[in-house]
C-alpha cells in the first residue's frame, strides 16, 4: 500500500502516540522509523536514565546502611556491564512492546529514512508514499559545540554504552541532563566535575532551587564550576581546557549542552515548511505547520522537550484529525523533574518569571532536613517553595528539592490546573511524616527582598 490517511515520520513517544490513536479512530496509518521504535525516551533518555538513577540510589543506601543498624560490611562491587545489560534488556522489551501495540492497532511499520517529497507525498528509500496528512515527529539529538577535540567528546547517549565506569569524568553543561548524569556517576563512585558556562545551574528553574542544587551536589563531593567554559578537549577526551586557563584531567568528557531538533534531510525547504531561529519546526496551537496537511509534534518543534508533552500533542492531533475532537495542549502547568540527588521538581512559574510579568506575589519557602536523612551522614537538606498571586491567592508555582519531589509535584500540577488557592492548601490536612506536608504548613510569606 502506498496511499494512507496519515504518514508519521519518527517512531519516538510523540510519533507512536499519534499513529496509534489515529489508527484506533479508523485511519490508515503508516509510521516510518529508521532506527528503533521508542525513540530517545525509551532507548537513550527517560527509561535507561531512570534505571541508572535507581542503581545510584541503591549504592548510596548501601553506603549508609550502618547508620540504620546494619552491621558494618564490605560493600558489594558494582558490575557495570551487568547493570547496562539489564538496562538494555528492559529498553529492548519496551521497544518491542511499542511495536506490538502499533501493529495491534493496525499501523503499518516501515523502515528507512524518509523525507517530504511534495504536497501529501513522502519519499522513502526511493519509493513515494502518499497521504492526506503527514506528521513530523523526528525528535532531537545531543548538541556538541564546535571546539577543538569535539570528536573525543561523549554525549548523554554514549554514557549508556560505556565499556567501563570512568573513575573521573568532566561534564560540560548545567541543565537537567548534566545534573542527572552527574548524580548517577557520582553515586556509583565516579569523581565528577561539572563545568557550567553560566552563573547558575538549571537555567529556567527557580533560582532558589538551582542554588540549592549546586550546594547539595558540592556537599556530595562534586566539583561545581560556575561561570566556566570548556574551550578544548585534549588527550582523546582525557583533558579539558577551560576558558580561564585551567585544565581538568579526567578519564572521560561528557557534553550535556542541550539538544537540537532532527530536521536534517527532511525535505523541509523543498516542501516550504517554516523553521524557527533555533531550527525547530514552527507549529500553531494545533501542531499545524505553515503548509496545509503537514504537522509536527514533540522535540522537533523545540518548544517543551518533554516526553509527556510530545505524547499529549500527538494524542490531541490524532483526535483532531480523525476523532472529531479538535483541541490543543495547554502547557501552562506542565510538571518537570530533575532526577538528581536530591530530586528536583517544579510546576508553574518561577518567582522571577512571575515578577517579570508584573504580578505581585507572596513567596513561601522552607529549608529543612527531611526525615529520610535524619539517620544518615549526608547532611542533605530539602527545600520547598510556593509562588502565590497576592491578589487572587492562586498558586502560580511550586518548587521542590527533596526525596520523591517528582511524585509530590505531580499532585500539585493537577491542583494548579484546577486553580487551587493558598487558602485551600491551608485548609488541607497533611500526611505525616512526609516531605509533601511541608508544602501545606507554609503559613507566613517571606518578607519581600
Amino acid at each position: 500500500m502506498s496511499r494512507f490517511d496519515l504518514i508519521v515520520i519518527g517512531g519516538g513517544s510523540g510519533g507512536v502516540r499519534t499513529a496509534r490513536i489515529a489508527a484506533t479512530h479508523g485511519a490508515r496509518v503508516a509510521l516510518i522509523e529508521r532506527q528503533r521504535i521508542g525513540g530517545t525516551c525509551v532507548h537513550a533518555g527517560c527509561i535507561p536514565k531512570k534505571l541508572l538513577v535507581y542503581a545510584a540510589q541503591q549504592a548510596r543506601a548501601l553506603r549508609h546502611a550502618e547508620r540504620y543498624g546494619f552491621a558494618e560490611a564490605e560493600l558489594p562491587a558494582l558490575s557495570w556491564s551487568r547493570l547496562l545489560s539489564a538496562v538494555h534488556a528492559e529498553t529492548a522489551r519496551l521497544g518491542e512492546l511499542y511495536e506490538r501495540n502499533l501493529r495491534a492497532a493496525g499501523v503499518e511499520l516501515l523502515r528507512g529514512s524518509a523525507r517530504l517529497a511534495g504536497p501529501g507525498a513522502v519519499e522513502l528509500e526511493g519509493a513515494v508514499l502518499h497521504a492526506q496528512h503527514i506528521v513530523l515527529a523526528t525528535g532531537s539529538h545531543a548538541f556538541v559545540p564546535d571546539i577543538p577535540g569535539r570528536e573525543h567528546v561523549l554525549t548523554s547517549d554514549d554514557v549508556f554504552h560505556l565499556e567501563r565506569l570512568p573513575e573521573r569524568v568532566v561534564i560540560a553543561g548545567g541543565g537537567y541532563i548534566a545534573l542527572e548524569l552527574a548524580s548517577v556517576l557520582a553515586g556509583l563512585g565516579t569523581r565528577v566535575s561539572i563545568v557550567q558556562r553560566g552563573p547558575c545551574l538549571l537555567t529556567g528553574f527557580d533560582r532558589d532551587l538551582s542554588e540549592h542544587a549546586a550546594a547539595e551536589l558540592a556537599l556530595q563531593g562534586m566539583d561545581v564550576l560556575l561561570d566556566s567554559r570548556a574551550v578544548a578537549v585534549e588527550e582523546r577526551g582525557q583533558r579539558v581546557r577551560l576558558a580561564d586557563g585551567r585544565v581538568l584531567d579526567c578519564d572521560a568528557t561528557v557534553f550535556a549542552t542541550g539538544r537540537v531538533p532532527n530536521v536534517e534531510d527532511l525535505g523541509l525547504e523543498r516542501a516550504g515548511v517554516a523553521v524557527g531561529e533555533r531550527g525547530g519546526i514552527e507549529v500553531d496551537a494545533y501542531q499545524a505547520t505553515n503548509v496545509p496537511g503537514i504537522y509536527a509534534v514533540g522535540d522537533v518543534t523545540d518548544r517543551l522537550q518533554l516526553t509527556p508533552v510530545a505524547i499529549a500533542e500527538g494524542h490531541a492531533l490524532a483526535d483532531g484529525l480523525f476523532g472529531g475532537e479538535r483541541r490543543s495542549v495547554h502547557a501552562r502547568f506542565v510538571p518537570t523533574a530533575v532526577f538528581c540527588e536530591p530530586e528536583l521538581a517544579m510546576v508553574g512559574e518561577t518567582e522571577r518569571a512571575a515578577r517579570a510579568r508584573g504580578v505581585a506575589v507572596d513567596i513561601y519557602r522552607n529549608n529543612f532536613r527531611p526525615l529520610e536523612h535524619a539517620l544518615d551522614a549526608t547532611g542533605s537538606r530539602a527545600l520547598v517553595k510556593l509562588v502565590v498571586d497576592r491578589s487572587t491567592q492562586r498558586l502560580l508555582g511550586c518548587h521542590i528539592a527533596a526525596p520523591h519531589a517528582s511524585e509530590i509535584v505531580q499532585g500539585f500540577a493537577a491542583a494548579m490546573t484546577a486553580g487551587v488557592t493558598k487558602p485551600q492548601l491551608d485548609a488541607t490536612i497533611g500526611l505525616h511524616p512526609t516531605v509533601a506536608e511541608e508544602l501545606l504548613t507554609l503559613r507566613r510569606p517571606i518578607p519581600d527582598a
